[in-house]
């Protein structure tokens, strides 16, 4: 009997946990510069380096994001949930890579324990 409640657990992560949730999207190389102020590989380049490795470096299970936690947390309170449930609903991972030919930017969040 494993006890995940409440806590970053990799069984969690594995087998899931309450709803798993997988969106993505593709978004402008025009949005990407007028609105974000940057580049699509330079954007890949941050995700990779810092939600990627830097996450991996520090030793996170399940937390390959950018702070996933403060939008769970926002939502389960504005909604009437536990808001100590986003330690687990938190853990996700973000995926940014170049698509069509070089020019827009794929993202993609998987959230495989929201409870």
């Amino acid at each position: 009997n494993y006890c995940s409640d409440k806590k970053p657990a990799a069984v969690n992560w594995i087998e899931g946990r309450g709803k798993s949730v997988v969106c993505d999207a593709i978004i402008k190389e025009e949005v990407v510069k007028s609105v974000l102020k940057t580049s699509v590989p330079a954007l890949v380049e941050l995700n990779t380096r810092k939600n990627l490795v830097g996450s991996a470096m520090a030793g996170a299970m399940g937390g390959f994001n950018a702070h996933a936690s403060n939008i769970v947390t926002a939502v389960f309170i504005a909604t009437g949930q536990d808001p100590a449930q986003n330690v687990e609903s938190s853990q996700c991972i973000t995926m940014m890579e170049v698509a069509d030919n070089g020019k827009d930017l794929y993202i993609s969040v998987s959230m495989p324990c929201i409870e």
